[in-house]
């Protein structure tokens, strides 16, 4: 598996894996302005097939924002997440970024569980706002 940069072309793809991730997923036009914005965009593939991606930003001076991660249902559980995330994580630090903050319904205990593992704090809000603080550079 590699992670490399997104391109025009993976656009359909992530599409699909947003709508089968997600009840209200970013359709097709949001995701090229985000992505044409200059927001981190970043694929894994495997034998030329997509398997998830990443979306980030700099959001603050001082603070990375996780705008979507998702990887494809027969693609989880085996580290593709992690290494979206633990790539993205390792971006902001070259920008010296001291938080990371993401959002996440309350029902999906699955993916809280899964930043939880990843470093990531519980605030509880209208939503649970996952955030990574102290960051080792």
């Amino acid at each position: 598996m590699i992670i490399r940069e997104f391109r025009l072309s993976d656009l359909k793809r992530v599409v699909e894996i947003e709508v089968m991730s997600f009840d209200e997923p970013y359709p097709p036009n949001i995701l090229k302005d985000i992505f044409n914005l200059g927001a981190g965009f970043l694929v894994a593939q495997q034998d030329n097939i997509i398997l998830g991606y990443i979306i980030f930003w700099i959001r603050f001076e001082d603070e990375g924002h996780i705008i979507s991660l998702a990887v494809d249902k027969k693609h989880r559980r085996n580290s593709v997440g992690q290494e979206l995330l633990g790539t993205a994580i390792e971006m902001f630090k070259n920008f010296h970024m001291k938080n990371i903050k993401l959002e996440v319904r309350y029902q999906n205990k699955g993916a809280i569980k899964f930043y939880k593992t990843m470093g990531f704090l519980e605030e509880k809000l209208y939503m649970v706002i996952m955030r990574m603080v102290k960051m080792q550079f």
